[in-house]
């Protein structure tokens, strides 16, 4: 169990970049995006449009370079990700890195979901980079997902990654399939936790966790 208000809290930058210049997209996408690109024109036919108009021109090409964006956590290698940033250091109080943006798409109707995910763990020798959290966030966020597994997966992998004495993970989410369709609550917000080790087993070092990410330390 940790002590109230000796964790170390960090919050993820904004990914709020500025746009790359606008450039001249080409009409085909490359061999590999092939079938998603046909996959595309068949939709846009199917639903009426004509693909040969000037403003649908590029559309299954620049569509399928964006699936491959949304989904390059598939070809993440986990290893590489963390490229050896583990290092050993005389500290077991709690790490938290919160507000971390994630952007994912629902398996069920490829309609984006998104929120922020905050990930916290307790050190047992051994603390992992900074700047690899938010990676392993994007890399499980960046494929066909529900949030429920996404964070479980962020939480076993940092669990199996540095073996610490807990781990825990809330993920809030906001879904399209549920605004843009269906039932079409545009104000419903998915939050879902994984919690391991002594965020489980301690309620004192779980309320102090879900504190630090509600912006004030646990009493």
């Amino acid at each position: 169990m940790t002590p109230t208000g000796s964790a170390t809290s960090s919050t993820s930058p904004s990914r709020n970049a500025a746009a790359n210049p606008t450039t001249t997209v080409p009409d085909s996408a490359p061999p590999a995006l092939a079938g998603i690109e046909r996959g595309v024109r068949d939709i846009l036919m199917e639903i009426g449009e004509d693909p040969a108009r000037e403003g649908l021109r590029g559309t299954p090409a620049r569509v399928a370079r964006a699936y491959a964006e949304l989904t390059a956590g598939y070809t993440v290698d986990p290893e590489r990700l963390v490229n050896g940033a583990i290092f050993t250091v005389d500290y077991d109080e709690m790490v938290v890195v919160r507000d971390i943006d994630f952007y994912s798409l629902c398996e069920h109707h490829l309609l984006p979901f998104y929120g922020h995910a905050h990930v916290a763990y307790i050190p047992r020798g051994k603390v992992i980079g900074l700047s690899k959290i938010p990676r392993i966030v994007e890399m499980f966020a960046r494929r066909l997902q529900v949030q429920e597994r996404m964070t479980v997966e962020i939480a076993d992998f940092l669990e199996e990654a540095i073996r610490p004495a807990g781990v825990a993970v809330v993920a809030d989410g906001i879904h399209m399939c549920s605004v843009m369709r269906g039932v079409r609550k545009e104000n419903s917000r998915m939050v879902t936790s994984a919690m391991r080790g002594g965020f489980r087993d301690d309620q004192k070092t779980r309320s102090e966790f879900l504190g630090f990410i509600n912006g004030h330390a646990a009493q």
